[in-house]
């Protein structure tokens, strides 16, 4: 097993939890591959006795029967327990309680949204078995964990069952730039620039980090990941959909495949998908934002520092955009090896397209702009990507990053990602952005340029901007 990366302060929270003499009920949840499972399995290192059970993907012919076999299965393989009856999920819980009496020790349910299919009565039997039996021992944990966040959401921690039950719930998102960088075993000798272009493509997915080869190029790993049909990066669109949304998963995709190319508002979003904008369709773009695979982006109004009921439905996750515009277009090419000998920087709109992945990278980590700009979260009014409609008074515009502080100041930031020096060019496209926002009074402007590479002496001996950042450098 690979080292175990980032999430000290996951670890730190779960730890907390030996200092009591009680027994505790835990909820992890995130999107798949991001790592719950194997942070419960770190932290069973700490426990001592760890027993981790999963469910089965509920694919069509999955029935809660299959289910049931399956969990006295993975009970045999771990306590020795053979021809258990599989008729009645209390009955399985009753088992695995008396197994788990006594000791400290870890009892993960993963993927339990999978182990509740088709079977209504699991989550009333497992309330029943926590209260009943799994409690008696004051030194066990019961996680429960899962990718369906809405589902968790739904029948865990707003269920009148569950309610008040969990000690801890933990929502793991991607890592943070600094532990991305540690899976390139600290080789200080490869660029910030170069990691920053594989990190476009995973974002801060463990599981995707764990297949780097810190001893081939970003191009070269990013080749094998994506471009060639044994890459866990292929294939990993279509199970992510299949495991998550099931029956539901075309409908799922559209809306995912509609925002490939960038931002949209509800309306124009629910017309390209064919949806009518009812009360259901918003619970899908809000299911998918909850897994984490969307975000919503709300811009707000500079003079009463009030959000706006206009926003815009974003494609978080930097994998799924990249799919969608790469690795699926060239889906059969890639079957036949005919990415073997080509660089993949010259694939067409490649540069644009990776401006738009960096970009969603750094609004991820946007926390490190403020500490840039020395701007405490405390002064912060609004921060977010700006846009505004065009009316009769005022011209349409869009400013890639904005923050919005109590001191009456706007930092306007223009994110830029080039493999060439930036020239001198981008003063002026930024003033045609200003010029059209158009900024209320007694405010003040500051613009800021992101970059990931270098900007020329032009640039920097112009004043012009309040700050430059090179982004790459949070990555050294």
């Amino acid at each position: 097993m690979k080292t175990f990366i980032g999430r000290d302060k996951e670890l730190k929270r779960l730890k907390k939890l030996l200092n009591n003499e009680i027994s505790h009920l835990i909820v992890v949840k995130g999107r798949r591959r991001i790592g719950k499972s194997r942070l419960l399995q770190e932290f069973g290192n700490a426990v001592g006795k760890t027993h981790i059970f999963s469910g089965l993907p509920p694919e069509k012919e999955i029935t809660g029967q299959d289910q049931r076999n399956e969990f006295a299965r993975q009970l045999d393989i771990h306590f020795n327990l053979k021809g258990l009856d599989t008729q009645d999920w209390g009955n399985l819980f009753w088992h695995l309680a008396q197994q788990t009496q006594t000791g400290r020790v870890l009892v993960v349910l993963d993927e339990i949204s999978w182990m509740a299919h088709d079977d209504p009565t699991f989550l009333p039997k497992l309330k029943v078995a926590w209260d009943l039996y799994f409690k008696q021992n004051p030194k066990l944990i019961l996680a429960l964990c899962g990718s369906i966040s809405t589902w968790i959401e739904k029948n865990i921690l707003s269920s009148t069952g569950f309610m008040g039950r969990q000690s801890l719930i933990i929502s793991l998102d991607e890592l943070p730039l600094k532990d991305c960088t540690e899976f390139w075993n600290h080789q200080n000798h490869i660029s910030a620039y170069e990691k920053l272009l594989l990190l476009s493509v995973t974002g801060g997915v463990p599981r995707y980090l764990e297949e780097i080869d810190p001893r081939q190029s970003s191009e070269q790993n990013i080749k094998d990941l994506c471009f060639t049909k044994e890459g866990i990066l292929f294939s990993e669109f279509d199970q992510i959909f299949s495991d998550l949304f099931s029956d539901q998963k075309d409908l799922y995709r559209s809306i995912v495949e509609n925002l490939a190319a960038g931002p949209l508002e509800a309306k124009i979003l629910f017309e390209r998908c064919g949806m009518n904008g009812s009360g259901g369709d918003y619970n899908h773009v809000e299911n998918l934002e909850k897994a984490g695979f969307l975000m919503r982006d709300f811009t707000w109004n500079i003079s009463d520092e009030k959000f706006s009921k206009l926003s815009r439905y974003r494609l978080r996750d930097n994998y799924c955009r990249f799919y969608l515009k790469y690795i699926l277009p060239n889906k059969n090419k890639i079957l036949q090896n005919g990415f073997s000998d080509l660089h993949i920087a010259s694939l067409p709109e490649w540069s644009s397209i990776m401006g738009l992945q960096v970009e969603n990278l750094i609004l991820h980590n946007r926390h490190l702009i403020q500490q840039a700009l020395d701007i405490s979260p405390q002064e912060i009014i609004c921060d977010n990507p700006y846009f505004r409609r065009p009316t009769t008074r005022k011209s349409g515009c869009q400013i890639d990053y904005m923050i919005q502080t109590r001191f009456n100041t706007l930092y306007l930031c223009e994110i830029k990602f080039s493999r060439n020096t930036i020239q001198k060019d981008i003063i002026e496209e930024l003033q045609q952005k200003i010029q059209k926002f158009s900024p209320p009074k007694n405010f003040s402007i500051r613009p800021v340029l992101i970059h990931c590479n270098s900007v020329s002496e032009n640039v920097e001996e112009s004043y012009y901007f309040s700050k430059i950042i090179n982004f790459a450098e949070f990555l050294e």
